[in-house]
């Protein structure tokens, strides 16, 4: 089966690759929207300004492919901000629209610092490192054999907010609680980097493999 690596401009498309390769899996890292509407299961890494990300999309004519992709319920994977990318819009230096396939926003964790209520307040901002997941769709396949409240690896300064709480398929901590992970039919995304998280990342990145929604 053909896993699809979207190359976009944007993401840490070698590490992806090599996880995947890793794993059992036969990547193809490609920008070609053609081969995206032939694709078994495609992958969306991300790394980088969400406005630059989704421009880098629209100007290569992926956005549809990645839809229709989604629609047609074959399985999907967003990674950091190609998780954020699938909300309604971020607010990252303006307004910006996502796909809108996942209703909320996204949104910085700096953005109550100045309230003394805010737990995240003395935190850096990039979040970056290792950070527990708690699995809120604790039965969903690609969360087999990994542990709840297993560690994994988040380089980020935004977060999404999910309307839908039932989309929500893990939740994280830093300061405040966030979206890690969410989920719906044969979508599957995470804030964090399995790629980079070794032993529970790439068992995450294998039970994607085998993944027939």
């Amino acid at each position: 089966m053909s896993t699809l690596i979207i190359d976009y401009g944007s993401g840490n498309l070698r590490s992806v690759a090599k996880a995947v390769e890793s794993v059992g899996g036969d990547p193809d890292v490609t920008d070609k929207p053609k081969k995206l509407a032939k694709a078994d299961r495609i992958i969306l890494p991300g790394v980088g300004a969400f406005a630059d990300c989704r421009a880098n999309l629209d100007n290569r004519d992926l956005v549809e492919p990645i839809t229709e992709h989604i629609n047609a319920g074959r399985p999907f994977l967003g990674i950091c901000v190609g998780m954020q990318l699938l909300f309604s819009e971020s607010h990252e230096f303006g307004t910006h629209p996502g796909l809108d396939l996942i209703p909320g926003t996204v949104d910085a964790f700096s953005k109550k610092m100045s309230d003394p209520e805010d737990n995240s307040r003395h935190l850096k901002v990039p979040h970056m490192g290792w950070n527990r997941v708690s699995q809120t769709q604790e039965k969903h396949p690609l969360w087999a054999e990994i542990p709840d409240a297993s560690h994994f690896y988040f380089v980020h300064s935004f977060h999404g907010v999910a309307s839908n709480k039932e989309e929500i398929a893990g939740m994280s901590d830093y300061g405040i609680p966030f979206v890690a992970a969410v989920a719906r039919n044969n979508l599957f995304a995470t804030q964090f980097h399995p790629e980079k998280s070794q032993k529970f990342g790439l068992q995450l990145l294998k039970n994607f493999l085998a993944w027939k929604p």
